[in-house]
């Protein structure tokens, strides 16, 4: 999708389809309330096209509600959308990320090819802000996972403009726009990853695709294999390859601008199972199908990596993944076995399908190694995160309050959402083994904390977040505003979090 962006009176544009935003400013209360739309523009022909519509009161301007107008009054534009983002004291910046993303997907299936978004005039929305947000919500919007379909239609909206009124900071919204592109496409980079095939994204071709992104926008990048691991002692890692025919891969991606010398090292360190069978611990055959998503944290990670070398914060980072197949065949691990992680901390295993941590392990004990003083890791790792959040909110665990809180500032224009849930001696006291040093699961309940423990074990005193996204990396069922399948999260949130420092 060509992305473009142009200072003009909204009135005067031609276009196929110009995209306009309304909020409901309700008046009265209880059972008098009534919705009364606003469209978000000072555009007078643009407001005086919808006047009757608005009026009539058959719309409502609900969160990504839409209303098409055909050959407008006094408006250069063959279509007017109105795209609602619903009541006028909940709008933030992501109900217009959204409200752009809901904008493409209803202009894809309609054969329409171009779209002119408008940027809202309101008070409470800073245009720099929303700027970055539309297009990042037109480019996540445009994305479809049919990727191996062979009667694959391509119905992608060619051109996306982003429209801005002419007395905005033309700097600013510059500036932001460009930003914008920046992390939309590294978040479909991330989706498209997630989405391919066990069979067509294995850890070796993980690995190649890694470096590949890593030279096209000059990141150092090294991918190693079994030998490595057997180099650096990764017991924990290791653990979860060795029942698969698949070699295991351990991507390390360096961003090192230039002139910075001292400060903070960021690790960013991912979860990579490229499928996961639960091992021995067999998972159920229902929706096994979607385990090609358990290396999402892995793919976010070298998202976010891709969008941090294009946008260039003054910070250090270096980006792991540990990438492997967890598969059930004569070699793989048993319940029971006890292995050696690369710290030289022995793990008690339970059940193999807890196998997220392994590898995870040994990926934030060699980024301290390589001399990272912060760490964060994400991963698709318990489905007790989504037991207790639901399809609503990723889990985040930290350990740091100072580094939390550039997590939770981060939040506030990333526009993902993440619920943090505790760390506890408790927690850690169900993890604690009795032939080893600690087990790889604390049982039923609390499961996303025990995991979390875990993780702090091989953390040390590192400020650290972990993110546990399982229940958020894969879309159900489709959204006004983005597809089924993949989401992409995380990669918005973890780069915020990086330009922080």
């Amino acid at each position: 999708m060509r992305t473009q962006l142009t200072f003009a009176n909204f009135s005067g544009i031609e276009t196929e389809l110009l995209a306009v935003l309304a909020t409901d400013t309700q008046t009265g209360k209880g059972p008098d309330a009534k919705p009364e739309p606003v469209l978000l523009t000072s555009d007078a022909a643009v407001k005086a096209a919808a006047a009757a519509v608005l009026a009539s009161g058959e719309y409502k301007a609900g969160a990504n509600e839409t209303l098409l107008l055909h050959a407008p009054a006094g408006v250069a534009a063959k279509r007017l959308l109105i795209v609602g983002l619903g009541k006028q004291g909940k709008v933030t910046v992501n109900s217009v990320r959204n409200a752009a993303g809901t904008a493409v997907r209803f202009t894809k299936p309609r054969g329409i090819r171009e779209l002119v978004f408008a940027l809202p005039e309101a008070e409470a929305l800073e245009p720099g802000l929303c700027a970055r947000a539309a297009v990042e919500g037109a480019l996540v919007g445009d994305y479809d996972p049919d990727t191996y379909r062979s009667d694959r239609k391509d119905l992608s909206v060619q051109s996306f403009t982003l429209a801005a009124p002419g007395k905005s900071n033309k700097k600013t919204v510059e500036a932001a726009f460009a930003e914008g592109v920046i992390v939309g496409e590294s978040q479909n980079f991330t989706r498209a990853l997630v989405n391919e095939p066990g069979n067509k994204l294995t850890p070796t071709i993980l690995g190649q695709r890694a470096a590949a992104m890593a030279a096209e926008v000059g990141l150092k990048a090294e991918v190693y294999s079994t030998e490595k691991l057997h180099e650096l002692k990764m017991g924990a890692f290791w653990s979860v390859s060795q029942g698969s025919e698949e070699a295991p891969v351990l991507i390390v991606v360096r961003y090192e601008p230039e002139g910075v010398t001292g400060g903070p090292v960021l690790g960013l360190v991912g979860k990579g199972i490229t499928f996961d069978t639960g091992g021995i611990s067999i998972k159920p055959s229902d929706s096994m199908e979607k385990m090609k998503y358990d290396m999402a944290g892995g793919a976010a990670m070298l998202g976010a990596m891709r969008a941090i070398a294009l946008l260039k914060p003054k910070v250090r980072v270096i980006g792991i993944v540990c990438a492997a197949e967890n598969m059930p065949d004569g070699k793989a691990q048993k319940p029971g076995d006890v292995q050696t992680a690369m710290s030289g901390k022995t793990i008690e295993i339970i059940s193999t399908d807890a196998e997220g941590r392994l590898v995870l392990a040994d990926g934030l004990a060699y980024a301290r190694q390589l001399g990272a003083t912060h760490l964060i890791d994400a991963a698709t790792l318990t489905g007790a995160v989504g037991v207790a959040l639901g399809k609503v909110n990723a889990g985040v665990f930290s350990n740091d309050e100072e580094t939390y809180g550039k997590f939770q500032s981060a939040l506030q224009v990333s526009g993902e959402k993440f619920w943090r849930l505790p760390l506890d001696e408790e927690y850690a006291e169900l993890i604690k083994s009795d032939i080893g040093d600690i087990k790889n699961t604390g049982g039923r309940f609390g499961g996303a904390s025990t995991a979390a423990e875990f993780l702090k074990v091989f953390v040390e005193e590192r400020p650290w977040i972990h993110l546990d996204i399982a229940g958020m990396a894969w879309v159900d069922e489709t959204r006004p505003y983005i597809a089924k399948g993949p989401s992409g999260i995380g990669v918005r949130s973890i780069l915020e979090w990086v330009r922080r420092f």
